[in-house]
């Protein structure tokens, strides 16, 4: 987000915001069903969907150079008079958003469960909702977070990781990878690996969101984007090959939410405790603020092109779109009280990657340069896509069916909810 004397945003901090982004927790809940998935060939899980991420990336930003407005997949959609595409996307990407600030909390709620020594329990959960109401009511004041604080606390925790991954890998041996209960064959494990674990990388498109407040936007959001995405796909390689080297893959995956702080402890003993869990629960804590914000600003947008209800578009009076961050945080509250973290996971990559291939698409269509790569991330995100189908088929049907049943709703009833709204305001206008 701007900082808050609203002066534009230069390189250094777009692309510290995408990193952010995609930093914020995604490595800290996605390390361990990515090993449980693909085994000692995780790194090319990471790999792979980081290629999507940043082919991807690249046609966000040529989209927005194209049409020089910010607002993502609705606006680009939009612009190209797909309005009803436009319309159905918005309310996936919002549920996307949702699910991906219920994964953040998740995390937040176990790493700091586990900090202070709590044996597993509801503390995590009550942390999780805690953090929520905390973030939400610090937005719907209009508090953001400044820049400069963004740049500092974005290298601060990469520095943490890569100095993790570096001890690490001092000590590494490839028999470190080996995980024996692996359920696929390596080239299946690593698509679905990358599949599951791609909300990881959905953070920088947050900056599409962001397009008027970034100085000389048509230069650096596009080298922002490919930059960051690089550095991101070297430090989520790096970092699996330290973890395991640490404590092995067979306690990352029995200890999923917890694992970087387990490799803390083994790096450095109860320092290293503390600051894997105190960059953990900064991270995620600042993931979700900036989702937060960013998620009700699309919701305004939407609202405001009557794709939404209205009551998403309202502001308080300090000038946010409060309505939209309550329902926004509620329901991203609940999921994270009743949820389970692998489920969310699959759930928040299966719909970024849907989004994601239909945008890749669009830029093959409507801008001029490297059509054909970006027509192969749009084939490539699907095909992740539907390897993450048929996996949550086998594995948790009924997170599919719910998934299912929200996309056709949201094509069945948008309208019908739109509508009827509209006639409520117009008796009352009456």
């Amino acid at each position: 987000m701007p900082n808050s004397q609203n002066q534009k945003m230069g390189f250094n901090a777009t692309w510290s915001m995408a990193v952010g982004g995609m930093v914020g927790g995604g490595i800290f809940a996605t390390l361990g069903l990515v090993i449980q998935l693909a085994g000692a060939l995780a790194w090319c899980a990471y790999l792979v969907g980081g290629i999507a991420a940043l082919i991807t990336g690249i046609s966000y930003a040529a989209l927005a150079k194209r049409f020089d407005e910010g607002g993502g997949a609705f606006i680009f959609l939009r612009e190209v008079k797909y309005a009803e595409l436009a319309g159905n996307i918005s309310w996936l990407l919002i549920l996307s958003y949702i699910l991906t600030i219920s994964v953040y909390a998740f995390t937040f709620g176990h790493y700091l469960e586990y900090a202070f020594g709590f044996q597993e329990g509801p503390i995590a959960r009550i942390a999780a909702a805690l953090i929520i109401i905390l973030l939400t009511l610090v937005n719907l004041r209009g508090v953001g977070s400044a820049a400069w604080l963004e740049i500092v606390s974005v290298w601060g925790k990469c520095i943490i990781l890569a100095g993790l991954a570096a001890i690490g890998l001092w000590q590494f041996s490839p028999e470190a990878l080996t995980y024996e209960e692996v359920e696929y064959s390596p080239i299946i494990g690593i698509g679905i690996g990358a599949a599951i674990v791609f909300m990881a990388y959905e953070g920088f498109q947050l900056l599409s969101y962001d397009y008027d407040d970034i100085n000389n936007p048509r230069t650096t959001l596009p080298l922002a984007m490919v930059t960051s995405i690089l550095f991101v796909i070297v430090l989520y390689i790096i970092i699996t090959l330290g973890t395991a080297s640490l404590i092995g893959t067979e306690t990352i995956v029995q200890d999923k939410e917890i694992a970087l702080a387990k490799a803390g402890v083994k790096a450095l003993g109860e320092p290293g405790l503390i600051i894997m869990s105190l960059a953990a629960v900064l991270s995620t804590a600042s993931a979700i603020n900036s989702t937060l914000f960013a998620t009700a600003r699309l919701g305004k947008l939407v609202a405001d092109d009557q794709e939404l209800p209205a009551i998403f578009a309202e502001k308080n009076k300090y000038d946010v779109p409060g309505r939209s961050l309550i329902v926004i945080g509620g329901i991203a509250l609940l999921l994270s009280v009743i949820g389970n973290l692998g489920q969310l996971v699959e759930g928040a990559s299966l719909l970024f990657l849907l989004i994601f291939g239909t945008v890749n698409l669009l830029a093959a269509q409507y801008t001029k340069k490297l059509r054909f790569l970006k027509l192969a991330g749009g084939i490539l995100c699907f095909g992740l896509a539907s390897l993450s189908a048929y996996y949550i088929w086998t594995q948790h049907i009924w997170v599919l069916i719910c998934l299912l049943s929200a996309g056709l709703g949201i094509i069945l009833f948008r309208h019908k909810i739109l509508d009827f709204e509209n006639r409520k305001n117009t008796k009352e206008q009456d």
